[in-house]
């Protein structure tokens, strides 16, 4: 044991986790299939594609708005961001499970 190199905390947790995951019976990180590269990459182009037609629209609603009505446009566009970027990351996990996004 002296031999080995003392571990970092970060070390130490990932090992719990992998741990308490193995013990749930939750899958290690397998490979993805080509189906499932295609798919993902679909999903990416497809968020990529709704966030800039949302970029595009939220300029355009900048330039006609009325001043004070400015930041609630911009909470607008955060939280609609979030929503696709949300979404995305949920597909992409459905996918990884083995499951149809």
């Amino acid at each position: 044991m002296a031999d080995e190199p003392l571990k970092s905390a970060y070390e130490l947790a990932m090992e719990r986790l992998k741990k308490k995951d193995r013990d749930e019976g939750v899958e290690e990180d397998r490979p993805l299939t080509a189906a499932q590269k295609t798919e993902i990459t679909e999903l990416r182009a497809q968020a990529k594609a709704k966030l800039a037609e949302m970029e595009i629209l939220h300029r355009k609603g900048l330039e006609t708005a009325d001043p004070e009505k400015v930041a609630g446009i911009e909470e607008n566009y955060r939280t609609d961001r979030a929503r696709v970027e949300s979404r995305l990351e949920s597909d992409i996990a459905k996918v990884r499970r083995g499951k149809k996004a």
